[in-house]
């Protein structure tokens, strides 16, 4: 107890003064790894405290990481890396190119004496629900994709409201929390009105939307488009086994997609961007010099991960719109 000290009229809140104490002693090595530390009684007592108020210092040290909690018999220091002041739960639903710009971007602009834990659920709800369980007030943030799980709000729920982010895609029942995501219904829908002026030489549009991973935002504002402007179109779940009518444009949210494409169009001895068409989403690299360029509806994944850095830092708690742009190239 000699190394927890709190006084009143300090102008800093008690729990942070416990916090302080704590980190002091173990800067100074009065407390190393594996030590236990005061009951929160005793603390309680010796100090004239709250039990809120001991719970509230000691959470936070577990949120960083610097003590873990035995049920039953009390707090542990864990790690004496004090200068870690936040640890951020992060979970992604896949990593490929354009998600790890985001993550790249985020980790540059996120600053020192940050601790980024980065997990995948692959799509699997019953995984995600396991993952956050498993790290629930483990962390200072939670920094949530939940994709299109209609469930996903009851699993987030459980986490502390005031820590949590969502990211990429949200839903009416995530409004209440901070995010940085696509507005998947309205990107799609911009990006081929502002291309309007070359779809108007193509007969038909097709999506390609399997439906599984992709937003459904994207199919309902490809519907939308093509209903308001007349346009002759289809949406398929496939690819495989189809040939391609000359005449026809493919909007294809997947890279494997695109890659059928194209080889199928070479088979059949097709000019892209003249005998037919294609839309992609999400830029990378490739798209660039691939068939001498490919159209593509992509939202600008580092100035996401900046963003969201930023409202992390700065506390704020908006919910934001990522700006998507159609970049056109001689797919189209």
């Amino acid at each position: 107890m000699k190394y927890i000290t709190v006084q009143n009229n300090q102008g800093v809140p008690k729990y942070k003064q416990i916090i302080q104490s704590i980190e002091k002693a173990i800067e100074s090595e009065k407390l190393v790894k594996g030590d236990q530390l005061p009951s929160v009684n005793k603390v309680c007592l010796a100090h004239e405290l709250s039990r809120d108020t001991v719970l509230q210092a000691y959470d936070e040290l577990k949120k960083r990481g610097i003590v873990f909690a035995i049920p039953g018999k009390g707090y542990y220091i864990k790690s004496v890396e004090i200068n870690i002041k936040q640890k951020i739960f992060l979970l992604f639903d896949e990593l490929n190119i354009f998600k790890e710009d985001l993550y790249n971007s985020f980790l540059e602009n996120i600053g020192k004496n940050v601790q980024v834990d980065i997990f995948f659920h692959h799509f699997n709800f019953q995984f995600f629900q396991k993952v956050i369980a498993e790290n629930n007030g483990n962390y200072t943030k939670y920094i949530i994709m939940p994709t299109a799980f209609e469930e996903a709000h009851t699993t987030i729920k459980s986490l502390p409201v005031n820590d949590v982010y969502i990211l990429d895609q949200t839903n009416s029942e995530l409004f209440s929390y901070p995010s940085i995501h696509q507005n998947f219904i309205q990107n799609i829908y911009d990006g081929l009105l502002e291309g309007k002026s070359r779809l108007d030489k193509y007969k038909k549009l097709i999506i390609i939307f399997p439906g599984f991973r992709e937003p459904l935002g994207m199919k309902i504002g490809f519907l939308n488009f093509c209903k308001d402007f007349g346009f002759e179109h289809e949406v398929i779940t496939e690819f495989k086994h189809r040939s391609i009518t000359p005449g026809e444009v493919y909007v294809i949210p997947s890279d494997r997609d695109l890659v059928r494409v194209i080889e199928k169009a070479k088979s059949q001895q097709l000019t892209i961007g003249q005998d037919y068409g294609i839309i992609s989403y999400n830029e990378t690299p490739l798209k660039k010099i691939v068939e001498n360029g490919i159209t593509t509806i992509s939202t600008d994944f580092e100035q996401m991960g900046k963003i969201l850095a930023e409202m992390i830092l700065k506390g704020r708690k908006d919910q934001i719109e990522n700006k998507c742009k159609l970049l056109l190239r001689s797919s189209l």
